[in-house]
Parts: C-alpha cells; sequence; structure tokens
C-alpha cells in the first residue's frame, strides 16, 4: 500500500493526478498542467507537498565529529541557524544520498534526506554509528513520520508568508533557517533553502498541523494567486537551475567529483568516508563529468538516452532531461567522457537512431 502525506485528499480533491513516487502517492501535476505550474513558481508563488521528504536526528556531543566522517563537507563552517548542502560517500566512491545539514547547536543538527532513500539512509548511519562510534555519546532518531513539509517557491513567496509570522522573514539569509510561530503554529522549522531557484522557504512541522498550515497558507494566497504544484513541475524547475536529482544524476556509481560537486567536498578540513578513493581520483584525474547541455535542433532528451561524438560513437548518457517550459527548448544534463566535457562542445543526443546536436553549457 502506497504512504500518504497530510494532504493527500487535498491533492485528490484538485483533480491532481496522482502517482507513486518513492513508495507515497503523490500529486504529479494539477488540471492547470506542467507548464503553467513552472510559469507560477518562476512570476508568482506555488506550494509543493514534499511531506515525504526524510528527518534524522543527529544529537550528543560526538555529533560533530559523525557528521564530519560520515559526510564530505565541512560541518564546522556552520554556525547555529545554518543549513548546509553536502552528501554521503558510499565507501566504494560513490554517493549514498545528497542531504541538507541544519545547525541547531554542536551537539544537536537535523538531516533532511530524500524520500527514496530514506531505508537507505538509516541503515547506513546506523551501520557508520556502530563500526565507528561505538559507546559515543551519540543518538540517531529517524523522524520521517513525524513531519510534514511544504515548499513555498517563487518570488512573491516571502511577502506572502511575511503575513502568516512574526519572524523577520527578510532576515533569514539564503540556507539559514529559525524555528518560530508560524500561522498560529509553534515551533515550525522555516528554511530558507529551496530547489527551484525561485527564491522562498520551506516549512517544516507536525504532521497533525498540516492542514491548519495548508489553509492558513491559501487563505492568505488568495491575492497572490498561491497554487499547489506538482512533481512535474518540480523536477523541470529544478533542471532549470541544475539541481541534481538523486538516482537521475547522482547515485551509487557516481562520484562528487564526476557529479561537479567538488565544491561540497572538504579535503583540507578533515578526514571522512573516501577521503582517500577521492584524492587518488583528484589526482589521477576524471574519466568522465556530469555536463548541462541545451538542444540545437527540436528534441526532448529522456534519461538514458545516449550521448554521441559526431561520428556516432557513444560518449556517455543523459541522466536528466526535458523540453524546457520557458523557452521550448530541450535541456539535459549526462555523463560525458572527459574530453568532450568543457563549455561550448558540441554533443549528439541519440534519439531514436538519430543524432540530435546540442552543445554543453
Amino acid at each position: 500500500m502506497l504512504k500518504t502525506t497530510p494532504f493527500t485528499d487535498i491533492h485528490i480533491a484538485l483533480g491532481a493526478r496522482m502517482a507513486e513516487f518513492a513508495g507515497f502517492n503523490m500529486p504529479i501535476q494539477y488540471p492547470t498542467g506542467i507548464q503553467e505550474e513552472h510559469r507560477i513558481v518562476r512570476e508568482g508563488v506555488g506550494v509543493f507537498d514534499v511531506s515525504h521528504m526524510g528527518e534524522f536526528w543527529v544529537k550528543g556531543t560526538k555529533a560533530v565529529d559523525f557528521l564530519q566522517y560520515i559526510t564530505t563537507n565541512d560541518i564546522n563552517r556552520l554556525d547555529a541557524g545554518k543549513a548546509q548542502y553536502s552528501c554521503f560517500p558510499n565507501g566504494k566512491g560513490g554517493i549514498v544520498d545528497d542531504l541538507i545539514v541544519y545547525k541547531y547547536s554542536t551537539t544537536k543538527y537535523l538531516l533532511v534526506v530524500n524520500a527514496g532513500n530514506i531505508d537507505k539512509d538509516w541503515a547506513w548511519v546506523n551501520k557508520v554509528k556502530d563500526e565507528c562510534f561505538a559507546g559515543a555519546d551519540l543518538t540517531l532518531e529517524n523522524a520521517s513520520d513525524k513531519y510534514g513539509q511544504l515548499a513555498v517557491q517563487g518570488p512573491k513567496a516571502t511577502e506572502m508568508l511575511q503575513k502568516l509570522t512574526d519572524a523577520d522573514l527578510s532576515a533569514i539569509p539564503y540556507y539559514s533557517f529559525r524555528e518560530w510561530s508560524f500561522a498560529g503554529i509553534q515551533g515550525v522549522l522555516l528554511s530558507n533553502t529551496g530547489y527551484t531557484g525561485a527564491g522562498g522557504f520551506e516549512l517544516y512541522f507536525k504532521k497533525e498541523d498540516g492542514i491548519q498550515i495548508w489553509n492558513a497558507l491559501f487563505e492568505v494566497g488568495k491575492e497572490y494567486g498561491l497554487a499547489p504544484i506538482g512533481l512535474g513541475a518540480r523536477d523541470s524547475l529544478r533542471l532549470e537551475k541544475w539541481y541534481c536529482l538523486y538516482g537521475h544524476d547522482i547515485d551509487d556509481t557516481t562520484s562528487p567529483l564526476e557529479a561537479g560537486l567538488g565544491w561540497i567536498t572538504k579535503f583540507d578540513a578533515k578526514d571522512f568516508i573516501d577521503k582517500e578513493f577521492l584524492l587518488k581520483q583528484k589526482a589521477e584525474g576524471l574519466t568522465r563529468k556530469l555536463v548541462h547541455f541545451e538542444c540545437l535542433e527540436r528534441a526532448i532528451p529522456r534519461n538514458g538516452y545516449e550521448i554521441c561524438d559526431e561520428a556516432g560513437n557513444t560518449i556517455g548518457h543523459v541522466t536528466s532531461g526535458i523540453m524546457l517550459p520557458t523557452t521550448k527548448v530541450g535541456i539535459g544534463m549526462g555523463y560525458v567522457k572527459i574530453d568532450f566535457a568543457k563549455k561550448d562542445t558540441i554533443i549528439y543526443i541519440k534519439i531514436r537512431e538519430k543524432l540530435n546536436a546540442a552543445k554543453i553549457v
């Protein structure tokens, strides 16, 4: 049986096209369609139900040491109230998951992980704890079933949300957060992160408070044209911003360096899982790299399509791709041999035996 969120019945009542995603019954699009939902977020404000995401608490005096070892980024760069994008290396040169780390204090952190990886991630963090931090002052809690989450995104999001809280949202910088009263609910986590590039906040709350928050959003949202947005537009929005999606652009077989995530891999700051492997990979040079491309012909690149050179030789494969709603241009990501990874290189996407020209951007 598929899992539900606090808002599943609302999505169905609104006529959303529902489908399985990460074991949940989730809205893919509403009757307005993906193109219109994409436009609403870019120009106004939309709300995504992302309650399927996972939340793990890490607490104790060894929390910093544990997170320094299990993630690639430098936890010591975080002040309380700040968030950080990072990933779990898997001990074999790949990525268990990408995640966001929220620092409450040096002994209390919240990890937000991908919905499809909750069970895998939970097993992984406990494995590392048991093998490397046995007996340490370290407590892990999987709180994924306790929380709901809504992502309110778009250029009008902050102004609209401000009507429901006395927290000064304009004073919460990018990748920072506060716990505050919101829509009459105490202790809502207001996070200025986002997965669209359009600005806005994520709201984390106890599941039982979800409907009250949803109704409050849509009451104040009337004057802003607030609309519910499905996972289809979430995918097109993140691709337009070139954000990776786990299971497509990164996975257990891709290294952070190959995926262009060297900026969250802090070799000089600490020891961490796969440090030696990644240092060796960096020294020897990459053989492939994740690139972004735009199609030069009318074509829609899809996950798994071959990427070829001019002669038709396979040089890689597409990991994500769409026809962009805003420009009607096909865009995508994919891994290619390193010799073809430079900006402005012409590559070819093989679609039904036809080679469609594209340019790395």
